[in-house]
């Protein structure tokens, strides 16, 4: 089968890698730089498994610019194009979406669509009544940044959601793709109505930004009474229907979903009775205020700030807590240093960028890292970190 997919980044670029392993696929993107490296056998993105898959030059792989002679040959395309959060419009900016299907309403009105990225609730229902000679489903994606062809190789469950009853078929096809390119037998799959699709990605999220904000707040409370989170936290989670997981706490839920998804989910509860979902999103913020305010109350002069991103073996720090912490500590004056070797400038939010590690270490009087390095370790009576576990 031939599979074009829109977009390369981690979403696109992943599930290029791992339908390429069965099918010929083709990755569409707008940026000719990415395009050129992964036809050279180098990704573009910080992924152990996508950097080692494409140095085997898999000839069933190849990427382009142009995007509309790759989405006339398809027999299948998938969308997995960016949806930032417009915090304005209080919604997902689903342009680029929408100008894939402008483009294929000329190109290919044959082949199913399957979005990806993720959208707002009834989203994919919308664009189906707008493009009716297209048949457009929804299936969410559940990765992590840094471990998107792990996650694929390795799904959790693979959901599908259709408009029309009659396009079930497709879903069960795309689903059977999607498992028999995997490493996995027997994952759990579930074909069901597109607006229920979104909601579980949305819901899902959430939920994960809740358990973040849960602890980070429970860290609060034990910090400001001078109490050990660490026994706190272990004796909560000896309850097996809590588990130790996902509870290492953090200067706030980031990374590139957690925060624009829950924000998208508040928004599609406009006229809907609700409590929990504001609390969450109101509680990050919170939390870089009380760690903005910790840091301030050591009376710093010069402030390290240990990498920005939000993720072990990831290269993006989009929606990063650490720079809303950044921002914090620069509206008071606070002279910050940043050591982040992903960053090529020498200067970002309004700060150095460090790229000598030794030295950033010397100058600064505090050091402020989300998640504690064994690099770190010879100064780690400067560190100011909320991390206890030293894991994401």
């Amino acid at each position: 089968m031939n599979i074009s997919v829109a977009g390369l980044g981690y979403v696109g670029l992943s599930l290029s890698c791992l339908l390429s392993r069965s099918h010929a696929v083709t990755g569409v993107d707008v940026l000719q730089k990415k395009v050129d490296l992964v036809n050279a056998g180098i990704s573009p993105i910080k992924d152990v498994e996508i950097s080692r898959y494409l140095s085997t030059r898999p000839s069933s792989l190849v990427a382009t610019s142009v995007a509309e002679s790759a989405y006339a040959e398809a027999d299948l395309i998938v969308i997995a194009t960016p949806t930032n959060y417009d915090d304005a419009a209080h919604s997902f900016d689903t342009g680029s979406i929408e100008s894939v299907l402008n483009l294929l309403q000329r190109a290919n009105t044959t082949a199913p669509i399957v979005i990806k990225s993720t959208v707002p609730v009834g989203f994919t229902k919308a664009v189906s009544s707008r493009y009716p000679n297209l048949t457009v489903l929804f299936s969410p994606e559940f990765l992590r940044e840094g471990q998107a062809l792990h996650d694929n190789l390795h799904p959790s469950r693979i959901i599908v959601g259709i408009v029309d009853e009659k396009d079930r078929p497709i879903a069960n096809c795309f689903a059977k793709i999607l498992a028999d390119t995997s490493d996995e037998k027997d994952v759990p799959t579930r074909v069901m109505g597109s607006t229920e699709a979104e909601a579980i990605k949305l819901f899902a999220n959430t939920y994960l930004a809740l358990r973040v904000s849960f602890f980070n707040e429970l860290d609060t409370y034990a910090e400001s009474k001078g109490l050990s989170t660490r026994e706190i936290i272990d004796g909560v989670c000896l309850d097996p229907r809590i588990g130790a997981h996902y509870n290492n706490p953090s200067f706030g839920y980031g990374g590139y979903c957690l925060p624009k998804d829950s924000k998208q989910l508040l928004s599609n509860y406009h006229e809907v009775p609700q409590n929990l979902i504001r609390a969450i999103v109101d509680s990050n913020a919170t939390r870089k205020q009380f760690i903005a305010n910790a840091i301030l109350a050591r009376n710093p002069e010069h402030v390290g700030v240990y990498r920005l991103v939000m993720k072990a073996g990831s290269d993006n720090f989009r929606q990063s807590s650490t720079i809303d912490i950044v921002r914090l500590l620069r509206e008071h004056g606070i002279r910050v240093t940043i050591y982040e070797p992903v960053i090529e400038d020498d200067e970002a939010l309004g700060c150095r960028v460090s790229h000598d590690l030794q030295a950033f270490k010397n100058e600064c009087d505090l050091i402020v890292a989300n998640r504690f390095s064994k690099e770190l370790a010879d100064v780690q009576d400067k560190v100011y970190t909320r991390d206890l576990w030293m894991k994401d």
